[in-house]
């Protein structure tokens, strides 16, 4: 194989306690075989399975936070859609908003009904998502050889969030929609 060091070593402790000592030991011990000199930096390193599962977890915890934040922006920018197509949508039926205002709906059953289609349509891109999410997550599975942990509440925390969504950003279409004059919606081309 052409290999001539030895690339990981791995030692234990009869105690957890004994660690440190350990440590300072096979730190002392490969200075030596190293030949290294007293002011000359270890050209080793020697770690102990406490800092090792820390920096797992440290690893961890900035992953969480990266892929929380493209989340975040993620969902941000599908508000966004969601509103734009909601505005579009409430512009393009003022006529039939003036008409249903005019033969007795309140301003509440126009605002529920847009509020309804907005969380319909972030539920279809919930449910995409989601579908999308578990198809990848397989893939990353069976190619990376990564064991795949989807968990029954994740997806459904997946799911209420893209109808937060919806409701929060199509509140402001349906709040404007349910407030149009009727006779000014009537006269609207």
């Amino acid at each position: 194989m052409g290999v001539t060091h030895i690339g990981h070593m791995l030692a234990s402790t009869i105690t957890a306690e004994a660690r440190f000592e350990a440590i300072d030991q096979i730190t002392s011990l490969l200075r030596q075989r190293h030949r290294l000199r007293p002011t000359e930096e270890n050209d080793f390193t020697v770690i102990s399975q406490v800092e090792f599962a820390s920096t797992v977890l440290e690893t961890s915890h900035t992953m969480t936070v990266l892929l929380g934040s493209i989340a975040l922006v993620s969902l941000f920018v599908g508000g966004i859609g969601i509103m734009n197509i909601m505005l579009v949508s409430t512009t393009e039926r003022t006529r039939e908003i003036g008409i249903r205002m005019a033969v007795g709906a309140k301003e509440k059953d126009i605002l529920f009904q847009f509020l309804i289609e907005s969380t319909v349509l972030s539920s279809i891109g919930g449910i995409v998502g989601i579908i999308f999410g578990i198809f990848t997550s397989k893939l990353v599975s069976y190619y990376g050889g990564w064991p795949s942990l989807l968990s029954s509440p994740s997806i459904a925390v997946a799911f209420f969030f893209s109808n937060m969504v919806g409701i929060f950003f199509g509140y402001y279409p349906a709040r404007k929609a349910s407030r149009l004059n009727p006779i000014e919606a009537l006269r609207y081309e």
